[in-house]
């Protein structure tokens, strides 16, 4: 008879809770960002030049070239350095510009928007 009445008041527990609110509505779908313009370029000796700019304002170039530096062994090794920009229109219409270039040393960035660190007395 306990049997019983434990299993009663767990269905009774269970019928009580709660239900699982809905599932969330799927965002409706978006219709892809067209691509106004997109250039590739290769040389054989790996320099590049490529760049594109779609129709919600963001654009994009870049160009890359090989260089011969020297190691922590002094060995002659080949990187690739890169100089570009980018930029975009944020969703309250700010535009953001960003200018970089990459190379033996790491990536490097200009921008209004990049903090700049205080200066060292």
């Amino acid at each position: 008879m306990q049997i019983v009445l434990v299993v009663a008041a767990l269905v009774a527990v269970a019928l009580a809770a709660p239900a699982a609110p809905p599932a969330p509505a799927a965002p409706a779908e978006k219709e892809p960002v067209k691509i106004l313009r997109s250039d590739f370029e290769q040389q054989p000796e790996g320099a590049y030049n490529y760049a594109y700019e779609t129709e919600d304002g963001i654009k994009k170039d870049e160009a890359g070239e090989l260089k011969t530096v020297n190691d922590e062994e002094n060995k002659p090794q080949t990187v690739v350095v890169a100089r570009g920009s980018y930029s975009y229109t944020d969703p309250e219409g700010n535009p953001h510009t960003f200018t970089y270039y990459a190379d033996e040393t790491g990536f490097h960035v200009e921008s209004e928007d990049v903090p700049k660190a205080p200066a060292q007395a």
